[in-house]
């Protein structure tokens, strides 16, 4: 059978991977011995297959033998995963780098074990029911997968599907921002940033006078941000959690993109519209246990940083939706999840290529460098 075009795309594909890769493959252990593989790029060939095509091993396994590229079983297969996790995870590393993002934890930071949470539900090729949440824990510098949890679909995203050690600093979205998860936190010696979670808790000032949020940002100016201690308290829980609230206003295109956002889905899913909610979409609300000495604008900072790396976790999210996850093995799946946030970080790399289009299509060695 005739590959030209086939191989040809590989090669295109090729030219996003970061330089070193075919090294790195050898040296982090992905390929120590060739044996039947020809060369590095015929394992990532093979890996993407599963990672990316969405092929069970088996399946993966098979395409390989009838295309000519190499005759493994899929324990084989397996094992090579298993091996390449910490390639993954440079390779995405080295991807993000070249988009501009700093893998490097600010000053300030250095004393925190910072971590990124989030979850996806996964859903098997064919599902009939069986589908999975899959719940990660991600170092946010250096990307290394340092935590997860595979369960049913009906377990929520929160802070309490995790083990939190002193020093931690977890950092979720808003699907985390809820009390008794913030409170699991603090209890285990870590702190937390999350976005806040609009009818999570009753907030209120240090005077104990309920706090009206439109009210205390209304006056915000683009790029003023708005640091306040405050307290939030729920239901049977008579002990109030203390908290920092740094918020900044959307620009005025954000917020009216934002708000017809969450207006389409509450319409969809047929939930109550409430007007101070949608309102509060024309800023991004962060609340933390950070201590003052952390200034607001370093709380601001870093969640920048979580949301420069949040393209690359939304596009994963999607991509977790293809393929098989091996939900036996501690390590395969880890190194399943390294492989898919480096799939993401391509697609990303692609992507952005192609808003920064060259007219042979693909970049360069001296743009890769």
């Amino acid at each position: 059978m005739e590959n030209t075009g086939l191989d040809n795309d590989w090669g295109l594909l090729l030219q996003f991977f970061p330089p070193g890769w075919e090294e790195q493959a050898k040296k982090l252990g992905a390929l120590t011995r060739q044996r039947k593989f020809k060369s590095v790029s015929d394992l990532a060939r093979l890996l993407l297959m599963h990672l990316a095509d969405g092929c069970s091993m088996r399946e993966a396994v098979v395409r390989a033998k009838q295309g000519g590229l190499v005759a493994i079983s899929d324990v084989a297969l397996l094992k090579r995963l298993r091996l390449s996790s910490d390639w993954f995870r440079w390779m995405a590393s080295e991807l993000l780098k070249r988009r501009g993002i700093d893998l490097q934890p600010p000053l300030w930071a250095t004393g925190y074990n910072i971590k990124s949470i989030d979850a996806s539900v996964i859903s098997e090729p064919g599902s009939t029911g069986t589908d999975w949440r899959l719940h990660y824990c991600m170092k946010l510098f250096g990307l290394q997968c340092d935590q997860f949890i595979i369960t049913r679909p009906g377990v929520g995203e929160s802070y309490l599907n995790f083990k939190v050690d002193k020093g931690d600093l977890l950092i979720g979205d808003r699907a985390y921002g809820r009390f008794k998860g913030m409170q699991y936190v603090l209890d285990g010696g870590g702190d937390f940033l999350t976005r806040f979670k609009s009818k999570a808790f009753t907030l209120f000032d240090q005077n104990d006078n309920e706090v009206n949020l439109i009210h205390e940002l209304e006056g915000l100016t683009i790029g003023e941000i708005k640091n306040i201690h405050l307290k939030a308290t729920v239901k049977k829980i008579p002990k109030p959690l203390k908290l920092r609230l740094c918020a900044i206003r959307k620009s005025d295109k954000e917020a009216e993109d934002s708000i017809k956002k969450v207006l389409r889905e509450q319409r969809k899913k047929q939930r109550k519209i409430y007007p101070d909610t949608v309102e509060l979409h024309r800023y991004v609300i962060l609340l933390t246990s950070l201590p003052e000495e952390i200034s607001p604008e370093n709380v601001m900072e870093l969640y920048r940083l979580r949301w420069q790396i949040e393209i690359a976790f939304k596009r994963l999210k999607s991509i977790l939706g293809l393929g098989h996850l091996p939900k036996i093995d501690k390590e395969s799946s880890r190194a399943w999840l390294h492989g898919k946030f480096f799939v993401a970080v391509l697609a990303q790399s692609i992507v952005d290529e192609g808003r920064f289009f060259s007219p042979w299509g693909y970049p360069t060695q001296n743009y890769r460098t």
